[in-house]
């Protein structure tokens, strides 16, 4: 085993101890970053190659800084994106969100399908949407001024970028130009109740924004709030997909009532089989 492997297997020990839930994967992306190199080669490292830089991205993650603050970049679908301090990091279980909002408007019958990305953060969904439907028009919003730095910068750095339209603005209340114009709204918005903070895994606690975390005593007046922005936003028969905690399956399709304009809500499951997502359809007059 070359040095490289060896500082491999200590730094996952040593992640592992620290309560890092991805140790081995961990170790190897930071190896991975340092020397440039995939995760696959890193056995073709010469031990002369060896960088310290290693050991101090290691006592990084150690502490609980997120990977992708230490590395600048996320995997998000097919995008390798740009993120830091100041934006939501974009989870695995997001991934099928955004899936599951490609195949809506992909099987939609128009030819320049509209799509809204509320509380868009890094950008990974506006842009997976953009890549995915090249035919798509997709509408970003962001608030913070922080997370749009991380956004325009993602949207300008591939071509499908030109396709994005970024927004400055409250997810609740944006673009009143597109009211009843849009096909599928999109939203990962902040869902964590206030009465968990101390429950939050430290990565997303102590360095994702509260803004994009925490939403009220049950976690869920931005989801209700967004229910209303996309009934405004949505044509009748338009979809809306909005991501949640897996202990809101159930609660959330029932903020998508009949009685609010709303018909087929149902929750989704994610890639471990939890329900994440829900989703529901205007109804036609």
């Amino acid at each position: 085993m070359n040095l490289l492997l060896t500082e491999v297997a200590q730094a996952t020990r040593r992640l592992a101890d620290a309560g890092v839930p991805s140790p081995r994967f961990d170790a190897e992306e930071l190896a991975s970053f340092v020397h440039g190199v995939g995760r696959g080669e890193l056995h073709r490292v010469a031990d002369a190659d060896f960088d310290a830089r290693y050991w101090e991205a290691v006592a990084r993650r150690e502490a609980r800084e997120p990977l992708q603050h230490i590395t600048g970049r996320a995997f998000f679908r097919y995008l390798e994106l740009r993120v830091g301090p100041g934006v939501f990091i974009p989870r695995p279980e997001t991934e099928s969100v955004a899936g599951w909002a490609i195949d809506a408007v992909r099987a939609m019958d128009v030819a320049e399908p509209v799509v809204v990305d509320l509380c868009t953060g890094s950008a990974a969904i506006a842009l997976a949407l953009a890549q995915e439907v090249p035919r798509s028009r997709v509408h970003a919003v962001e608030l913070d001024e922080g997370a749009l730095r991380w956004a325009r910068e993602n949207i300008a750095a591939v071509p499908e970028g030109s396709r994005v339209s970024l927004h400055q603005g409250d997810a609740l209340t944006a673009l009143t130009e597109l009211n009843g114009q849009v096909d599928l709204v999109v939203a990962n918005p902040p869902y964590i109740p206030l009465t968990e903070w101390e429950y939050v895994a430290p990565e997303a606690r102590d360095h994702d924004p509260g803004l994009a975390l925490f939403s009220g005593e049950d976690g869920l007046d931005t989801i209700r709030g967004l229910e209303r922005a996309a009934h405004r936003l949505l044509r009748p028969g338009g979809v809306v997909v909005v991501e949640h905690a897996d202990t809101q399956g159930g609660q959330v399709p029932w903020v998508f009532a009949e009685d609010r304009g709303w018909a087929d809500a149902a929750d989704h499951p994610d890639l471990n089989n939890r329900p994440r997502f829900a989703t529901a359809r205007r109804e036609v007059p």
